[in-house]
């Protein structure tokens, strides 16, 4: 269900709009607190509040300080280094901005003071994996629009529950796998679903391994922060700095090998590449119906997805996201894209063709739709579906089984997979919110 389309000049101009906007959509800033010449209007404004501020949201928040129609109120880390340094830097940029409002970014340790807050519109959430799905539902229950990261979430039934709060409090929602605003992916979709391979026969698709159980010594804790939080619903176990690397120049993060906070490689990468892989076969609102893993799961490949169409997607070593047909093969990776035979490229797609609209960039994608109403580029269930392959494959993997699913039922069928491997135990008192 798209969010109703809504307009700040609208919520100027008349009650009714002034109503629908309190209720689901951006607030307005005062021009007293922010006015300047080199903004927006305060009425076109954006608010921001940032959750996590590690280096993918270090990313994010220097995008969004840098734009005209936002303003960046809030940051949030259970991290002292990180939550000061976002707040200094935001400082900094508005400083060099010559506008207002740096002095204002206030830090919190507990998002859901952020979330509290009225006068935020919309949040961009990246958390270690095992956070996601909390935070997403609270915010979607205090009516913010949300830029969240992926992998969405830890288990495929938190999946399903993000979905459902999103849909119930009519939030904007976009997943953050920016691959699907890429020009090289764009263009191999097109083509892929243009038909110019023909008919497809499967999918290959490289990214990392399952992700295994966590067996980390205990470690001197540093000073600043909150660990008890850090790990939230996760089991209680002693602190060590590979779970949470310190300062705000951090590597890939760590964590994401271990089962208890990710999905390891399958899920990091995954969500991006099984993604672009659904999005190729028109599974965006579906999925696999039956998994099988390989004989030998020690190598952490080989797991095979097969879909009610005969179509069969494998987890393999291969460089590429590759689309096999009958009449040829594309083949796509980050700053690369291929075809075999050369000429399926060379040959131009036309207006007869499956196109893709052009599109302005994933975080603006985003910001259009709240203003406009419509689905983003990667809404909450695209990335719900694809997050959800990821598991899939982990799950076989892990428990050496066939299993078959049922995508719409979101559960096994047949007698071929536990669905009490859907869910994980939570650690109280972080239960999973209701929507």
């Amino acid at each position: 269900m798209p969010t109703p389309p809504l307009s700040r000049r609208q919520f100027l101009s008349t009650s009714a709009a002034a109503a629908a906007v309190t209720a689901v959509g951006p607030s307005i800033v005062p021009s007293s607190v922010f006015g300047d010449a080199k903004a927006a209007a305060p009425s076109e404004r954006l608010t921001l509040g940032f959750i996590g501020m590690g280096k993918q949201n270090g990313g994010h928040l220097s995008r969004m300080l840098g734009k005209r129609e936002t303003q960046v109120l809030a940051v949030c880390d259970v991290d002292t280094t990180r939550r000061e340094d976002a707040r200094l830097k935001s400082v900094k940029k508005y400083d060099e901005l010559k506008r207002a409002g740096g002095n204002s970014v206030t830090p919190y340790v507990d998002y859901h003071e952020l979330l509290a807050r009225k006068d935020i519109d919309a949040v961009v959430i990246a958390l270690p994996d095992h956070w996601h799905a909390a935070v997403y539902i609270d915010a979607a229950k205090a009516k913010k629009h949300i830029y969240g990261e992926k992998p969405l979430t830890l288990t495929i039934n938190e999946a399903k529950a993000c979905i459902d709060a999103v849909r119930k409090h009519k939030v904007v929602f976009q997943t953050g796998s920016q691959q699907r605003s890429s020009n090289e992916f764009r263009k191999a979709i097109e083509y892929v679903r243009s038909g110019r391979i023909g008919k497809i026969k499967r999918v290959l698709v490289d990214v990392g391994g399952p992700s295994k159980p966590c067996d980390l010594k205990e470690e001197p804790m540093e000073p600043g922060l909150d660990w008890e939080r850090w790990l939230g619903p996760a089991p209680l176990r002693p602190y060590n700095s590979v779970l949470s690397p310190r300062g705000v120049h951090n590597h890939f993060p760590a964590w994401r090998s271990y089962r208890e906070y990710s999905g390891g490689g399958l899920t990091d990468f995954g969500a991006h590449h099984f993604d672009i892989a659904q999005w190729g076969l028109g599974m965006d609102r579906s999925g696999p119906v039956e998994i099988i893993p390989p004989d030998d799961v020690s190598k952490g490949k080989g797991v095979k997805f097969v879909y009610a169409n005969g179509i069969e997607m494998i987890h393999q070593t291969c460089g590429f996201i590759i689309f096999e047909g009958e009449s040829g093969k594309i083949m796509v990776n980050r700053g690369k894209l291929q075809s075999d035979p050369e000429s399926i490229l060379l040959d131009p797609l036309t207006d007869k063709d499956w196109r893709l609209p052009k599109t302005p960039g994933h975080h603006e994608n985003w910001m259009e739709c709240i203003k406009t109403g419509a689905l983003p580029e990667c809404d909450i269930e695209i990335g719900a579906r694809s997050v959800t392959i990821c598991h899939l494959a982990n799950l076989a993997y892990w428990n050496k089984q066939k299993m078959k699913w049922d995508p719409q039922a979101w559960k096994f069928v047949d007698g071929q997979g536990d669905n009490a491997w859907l869910g994980r135990d939570r650690r109280g008192p972080y239960t999973l919110p209701e929507a």
